[in-house]
Order: structure tokens, then sequence, then C-alpha cells
């Protein structure tokens, strides 16, 4: 795991680069406290921060190949390493390190741009061709490790973060106001914009040519492609032991490390599960950690310490209260390299691991969105169905109960725009992960920005895309490709990557595992699926190792008690925040629509706003304190 940068420009002097990638690596410390590393061949500078995961004492990068022609500078984890390694010796090279990074580079060497189809695990890299003076670089097949660039001219600059980017002196840095109507729509901005205009986030699965002052995206995998025929599972119990199977080769890769490995464990199904794998993968006594909270409603302390306990871990409990949450409140938006709804949890969780003695965590993300854990795999189909009499009635009567909804609470507003918008089930997923609904942004945001929103859609940016990969009227498939490319990607896997490399901690996610997506989504949703026992699939493939209270408890999420929380001990931020002075320095947001919308939720009982709230606050934070530090 490291932080990776680069900066290619035939017209900059060597000098010019070093200093703007050396900048751009000591800003990304907190990725690679172990090891840095950079180098120059003519046109291009890359350099790296390291965390020594594999091979601690080598895998130095920038590594090069014993040619001298390739350069590469890598971020994330192979996990099939040792599986490419024999491979690879039989084509004739030599190895001189025990590290998934000579393996990285001596696939693209041997097998070219065609070998990241090979790959298994998280990563994002850059590969320089002396020879061609031409970069390569790909981001893995669901997004787990970013990749941020900005390009003028001939000149192109890439980053593990757009703070290191923005540190090198040579990105712009200028607020998108489309961007801005995106993050509050979505909890953040989807890929491949981000909030900075002319700043891009390459997507899941996709890599990047640059030669000669010419860029060029492809795409090397995505879930459209999966559609082929594959080893499809005849019968439930057949598909039950396979998907153990795959559960348990995934766990297997996952723990692969030379440093400590440990775990993120709530009280829910997830995270047991992967606890209880890891536990019979390793055969050796766990490290767990969990957060918890005062609120006892809202903790599921108690429950996680039991998980433990099943599984003889040795378990640590951080009990996390508001005042020390609005103690360090300036860390967490420090550490936001975008504006998010989302991340405080897995900023807490990280750090506390990271003080619990281990380098790299398994954490239980994916099994909502792969499982059927989600609403959204029962509201879809469910107002799918309801669509086509929907439509049927009169123009004008569709017409009076949207603008009745409208005038309600958030809820009403949302199902408004979902009943206005939306004509099929592809549409509907477009549409189910809105935060703020269409027209209540219209009135939050500044004139001009309100401009920009009346022309866009309100549907999600990814409509077409998936509209054209994912075919055909399997709901469950086409519900659980919306939240893996969007929800999950956009703020889960993005939030999990910035605030576990804030902490040096290198965040693994087992159930977003190439292999096992690739066999689970070719096997027939019948079977993973039950409208009536939610991850019904996910349980009966594991219920050996399950503690046996587990399944009786009420399901929560890893959610904060945010709602008490911001109306006492963040209170006096959130005054702040939606004063009349802050709002306005943040440019994008209108002053009193942004002050009505805390004072109702701050004098009411209703908790449900809470994250609407939360998100605009953590914006004009973001907005204003960005602005004054350029």
């Amino acid at each position: 795991m490291c932080g990776i940068a680069g900066f290619i420009d035939p017209e900059a002097s060597a000098g010019q680069r070093e200093e703007a990638v050396l900048a751009m690596c000591t800003s990304m410390t907190h990725r690679g406290p172990d090891d840095a590393g950079m180098a120059s061949q003519g046109p291009a500078t890359i350099g790296m921060r390291r965390l020594a995961i594999f091979d601690p004492v080598n895998g130095h990068q920038p590594m090069v190949s014993p040619d001298g022609r390739f350069h590469l500078v890598f971020n994330g984890a192979i996990y099939n390493f040792h599986e490419l390694q024999p491979l690879l010796e039989s084509e004739g090279w030599v190895f001189r390190t025990r590290c998934d990074t000579e393996v990285l580079l001596a696939a693209l060497a041997i097998w070219g741009r065609p070998g990241v189809r090979r790959l298994r695990g998280m990563f994002s890299f850059a590969l320089w061709d002396s020879k061609e003076q031409s970069l390569f670089a790909a981001r893995d097949p669901l997004g787990i490790k970013p990749f941020y660039y900005t390009r003028a001219g001939a000149r192109l600059l890439f980053a593990s973060e757009i703070s290191a980017l923005l540190a090198s002196g040579a990105a712009q840095a200028e607020f998108d106001p489309a961007s801005v109507v995106d993050y509050l729509g979505w909890f953040a901005v989807p890929a491949p914009r981000t909030i900075y205009k002319g700043i891009f986030c390459l997507q899941p699965g996709e890599s990047l040519t640059y030669a000669e002052g010419k860029l060029a995206v492809e795409v090397h995998w995505s879930l459209g492609e999966l559609a082929g025929p594959g080893s499809e599972a005849t019968t439930r119990e057949e598909f039950i032991h396979g998907l153990r199977e795959k559960l348990e080769d995934s766990i297997r890769a996952h723990v692969l490390a030379d440093v400590p490995v440990g775990a993120f464990l709530s009280g829910g199904l997830d995270s047991a599960v992967v606890a209880g794998l890891m536990s019979r993968a390793t055969g050796s006594s766990l490290k767990t950690f969990s957060i918890g909270f005062e609120e006892t409603n809202y903790s599921e302390a108690d429950d996680a310490e039991a998980t433990a306990k099943f599984f003889g871990a040795m378990h640590h409990t951080r009990i996390l209260t508001g005042e020390e949450v609005a103690r360090n409140l300036d860390k967490f938006l420090a550490a936001c390299d975008q504006p998010t709804g989302d991340g405080i949890n897995t900023y807490y969780a990280s750090q506390t691991a990271q003080q619990g003695g281990v380098k790299v965590a398994l954490s239980g993300l994916g099994g909502d969105e792969l499982f059927g854990g989600y609403p959204s795999f029962h509201a879809i189909p469910a107002l799918a169905r309801r669509l086509p009499a929907w439509r049927a009635l009169p123009a004008p009567l569709r017409r009076i109960a949207t603008r009745l909804l409208e005038s309600g609470g958030t809820r009403s507003r949302k199902l408004a725009d979902i009943i206005a918008f939306a004509r099929d089930a592809h549409e509907l997923g477009a549409l189910q992960r809105r935060v703020i609904p269409h027209s209540s942004l219209l009135r939050l945001v500044s004139p001009d920005v309100a401009a920009v929103a009346r022309n866009s859609t309100p549907f999600h940016p990814r409509l077409e895309s998936l509209r054209s990969s994912i075919e055909g009227t399997d709901l469950f498939k086409l519900v659980s490709a919306w939240e893996l490319n969007t929800y999950m990607a956009d703020v889960l896997l993005r939030d999990s990557d910035v605030m576990s490399m804030r902490h040096s901690l290198e965040l693994r996610v087992p159930f977003i595992d190439r292999n096992l997506i690739e066999w689970l989504w070719r096997q027939p949703s019948k079977f993973k699926s039950d409208p009536k026992r939610p991850k019904r699939s996910l349980i009966d493939a594991t219920a050996d190792i399950l503690p046996p209270g587990l399944l009786k408890r009420r399901k929560k999420g890893f959610t904060f008690p945010f709602a008490i929380w911001m109306r006492k001990e963040l209170r006096p931020f959130l005054e702040h925040t939606f004063s009349p002075a802050r709002i306005s320095g943040s440019r994008f947001i209108s002053p009193g629509p942004a002050q009505a919308l805390w004072t109702n939720f701050s004098k009411g009982s209703d908790d449900r706003d809470w994250s609407r709230v939360w998100s605009v606050a953590v914006l004009i934070e973001f907005l204003n304190d960005r602005s004054r530090s350029r």
C-alpha cells in the first residue's frame, strides 16, 4: 500500500518535475511512512511513499525492470502474486524480491497491457515505458484504490490523492459547480469528475495510456462482460457449497501479509463471516476492533465482544463520544480529499486498529451489495412493478400527486423525484440513492449553481453506462450492480481508502474480490436472494462458523449516533458552519435555505434528516477551508 505520484512534461526540466513530485509525495507521507523513492526518465518523473506489507526489507519503488526500460509505482496489493510468479519465471524473469510489486512489474513487462486482466487484487499503478516514452496506468476492477490525474497541453500529473496534485503547485484548484450539484445529490462526487475542474479520477476497471500529449482511457474490466457462459450452479445446495469455497478462497488470499493483520468487527453478519473465516484460515488468535457508543441504542459493542469471544479473538472496543468527535473534527475534515457525507466511522475504526498494532485490517464491506442486504433490493422491484400502472394514470393526476409529495418532508420529496422521473428499473436505481431530492437542491444552492442544476439530469451520472452493460429482467442483479457501482464505489470505498490511509493502515475488503464476484455474478439470482430472509445465501454458506445468537440480533448497520450529537456536542460546530458569513463564504450555497435546513433539524425531533444536514455542513466547511488555503 502506497501513495504514488507522477509528473510528465517534455517542456519542464527534471529538476522542476522532481521538486513537484517530492512535494506530492511528502503530502502523502501518511500513506507510506516506511519508505520513499523517485525516478526520472526522459520527460517523466514518478515517485511514491511506501507502506511495506510484503517483503518489507525489499520492494523499494519506483521498481525498475532489469533492462531499465520500465519504471513502476504501485499502490495496493496483488493477492495472486504467488500463483503468477512461476508463470513469469517460466518466461525468463529472475525475481530479486518476494513482493507483489515485482510480480506486477514482470507481468506488465512480459505480457504487456493485457497483463492487467490477470491481476487479482486492489490496485492503482503507473508504468513508465522509457522506450515508447509512454505511461500506462490502471485502477482495479471494483475501484478499491484511487487514481487521480490532471492534464494541460502535453503535461500530465497523477497521484493517489487530489491533495497531492494540488501540493505540486502545477494543478489548478477551481471548484466545479456541476460537481457541487453531484455531491449534494449523491453524498460524494461520482467519478470520473471530482470537486475540482480539470481534475479527474479513473473509474473502476479503467486504464489510461498517455503518450506524446495524447490521453486515452479504456475499460479493462466490467460487470457487463460477465454475462457470458460460466460455471453455473444447478441446485441451491451446489450454489451454497460453491459460495463457501469462494469465500474461503478470498479470505486466504486477503490474509496474506508479512506484517500483523486484524479485522474490523461490528455486531453484524458480514464482519462476523470475515472474522470467522479468518480464524479458520490463519489458525491463530485474531486481533479484532470495534467502535462502541455511550448511546446504547446505537452501540453494537456488546454484540461485537460476544462475537469476538466466540472466535477467541483478542478484541479491542473503543467507546467513542460526541465530545471526542467534536474535539477532533478539524482532523477529520483535514483528512477529506473531497467533501463526503460519510467517512467518520472508517476514520475512527482505522485509527483504533492502527493503534492496536496491526498494519492490515479486513472489513466486511460489500456483503450488503452482493447478498441483498439493503432496502433497495426490496424497494426497487416493488416500485418497478407499480411503475406501469402509475405511468398509465392521466398526466394531470400524476402532476397533482407529485406536487403534493414535493410539499411534504424530505422523504416525500425524494419519492416525488422518483415517480416524476423514473420510467423503468434502471432509472429507479439511478434515483434511489439520492441524498437531497432534485427539487430541494434547486432551492438550496446559489443562483448560478441552480442554473447548472436545472440543465442537469436528476439521475446518477452512470445511468447510461449501467443501462448498456446490465441488461435483462434480473432485478436482483440490476440492484446489486447499482449498489456496487455507485454508493459503494464513490462513497464507501473512496472514504475507506482515504480514512484508512490517513492512519497508515491497509484496509482490505474480501467480499469485493474479483474471483468471488466473477463467480457469483454468473449464478442464478434465485439462489442468492430471498425476499423474506435478506442475505440468506451468505448465512447458509457460513452458518457452521457463526456465533449461535448472531442471527437473532436486530440489524443496526455501522451507524454513529449523529442525530443526537448534532443537537448536543456537535451543535457549536454546526451553528458556526450555518452562520450567514460561513455559508456566504462557500459561494455555492444559498444562506436562507441552508439555515432553514439546520434550524428545522436542530429544533425538531425527526432524526431522519441528519445525513442531509451533515453532508451540507461538510461541503460548506470544505469550500471555505480549501478556498482559504489556495
